[in-house]
Parts: structure tokens; C-alpha cells; sequence
């Protein structure tokens, strides 16, 4: 390998460092009480060296929104896209989930930090990584009408609901607040499940209601 190589794997590496050492801080501090040099510190250079790579924090949280995004969008690539319009809706929820329970610190900052959607309104950016991701759950939702599901209804609400229904899903798991459900339904109900249990159960709950919607 020549010295230009070298120069750029180091540089690559590195900004792969600054990006991972803020993702630690977001996740646990939050965007407002973490400073350059906090993420500086953590990887032991100065600020000056963050600032070669990024303008500032915004600019390393949208890195990190691009990265998230691309990351869901190979959980989704997993999908067998030869199978039915609806067998596809149900493996992208199960795609997503699985991306939020391997991925929660991801997770929550592309899909609960308000700071990366305000920098793409601020700077006027378009937002590709979203864009593509709830395109594709909107064309499934399409297809899911050739098969007869779905026909009354308007497309982009509906995938807006589904999207919803599975980011509140997703958002009880990783804040530990289904584990309390599971013991609240042990107490008031005959149901007496783990969380992985209530959670599957929820989900099987949801499809058959979309089931349901087919004309």
C-alpha cells in the first residue's frame, strides 16, 4: 500500500471513529450537552482535528442520520422481493423491528432526535435516506391493492399508519417500557407473557388487522 493509500485509509478511519465516539455521546447525553471537544476527548485528538472532517455537530449528526438510514435500508435488502405484496409489508415490519432491537442507539437517534431532520430543514438538504425507505414501504402498500388489500384506502395514510403503528411498537421494546406492559398484562388479563412473547404477539395482533382490510 503507497502513502496516499495509507493517508486515506487513516482518514477514513478516523472520521469512522469521530462518528461512532459521537454516536456514544449523543445516545447518552443528548445533542445539546455534548461539545466537539467532548468528542475529541473521547477519541484522544483535539477538536482542531474533528473541524479537518466536519463544520460542526450538525453536520456529524446528519453523517450519522445518512449512516442509520442506509443501515435499515440492509436490513430491508434482506427481503425475498419474489414473494407476495403482502408477505413483503410483513417482512419489512419484521426487517424494521429487527433493525431497531440490533441497532437501538441507531434507532433512537435517526428516528427520536429531533437535531438531524432540523439540519436538513435548515440547510434546505434533501433527505434521500428517508425518502427511499418510506418509498419503498408506499409501493408495497401499492401492490398490496393489486392483491386486493387496501383498496378503500389512500396510500400515503395508510403507510404513514403502518410506518407509525410499527415505530411505536419498536419504541416501547427499546425503551423498556413493554417489559412493564408484560407484567401489567400478567396482573389484569390471562395473558402471562415475556416481552418477547407480548411483543410477537402485538405484532401477529397488527397483521391480522391489516388482513382484515382486504376487499
Amino acid at each position: 500500500m503507497g502513502v496516499a493509500e495509507r493517508k486515506e485509509r487513516h482518514k477514513e478511519d478516523l472520521k469512522k471513529d469521530i462518528l461512532t465516539a459521537a454516536k456514544q455521546l449523543f445516545t447518552e447525553k443528548g445533542f445539546e450537552a455534548t461539545s466537539i471537544r467532548a468528542i475529541a476527548e473521547k477519541i484522544e485528538y483535539s477538536p482542531a482535528t474533528i473541524y479537518l472532517y466536519y463544520k460542526d455537530k450538525n453536520e456529524i449528526v446528519h453523517a450519522l442520520h445518512q449512516d442509520g438510514f442506509n443501515l435499515l435500508m440492509q436490513h430491508f435488502s434482506t427481503i425475498d422481493f419474489g414473494q407476495s405484496a403482502f408477505s413483503r409489508l410483513i417482512a419489512l415490519g419484521k426487517a424494521y423491528m429487527q433493525f431497531a432491537f440490533e441497532h437501538p442507539d441507531v434507532y433512537t437517534l435517526i428516528f427520536s432526535m429531533k437535531e438531524p431532520m432540523q439540519h436538513v430543514t435548515d440547510c434546505e438538504k434533501e433527505w434521500h435516506e428517508g425518502d427511499r425507505a418510506f418509498s419503498l414501504l408506499y409501493r408495497t402498500v401499492e401492490e398490496c391493492k393489486k392483491e386486493g388489500y387496501f383498496k378503500d384506502l389512500e396510500s400515503v395514510g395508510l403507510s404513514f399508519m403502518i410506518w407509525s403503528s410499527m415505530h411505536g411498537l419498536c419504541t416501547l421494546r427499546t425503551s423498556g417500557h413493554l417489559e412493564h406492559m408484560a407484567t401489567s398484562c400478567a396482573e389484569v388479563t390471562d395473558l402471562n407473557m415475556d416481552v418477547n412473547t407480548l411483543l410477537d404477539h402485538n405484532f401477529g395482533t397488527f397483521i391480522a388487522l391489516l388482513e382484515k382490510l382486504k376487499n
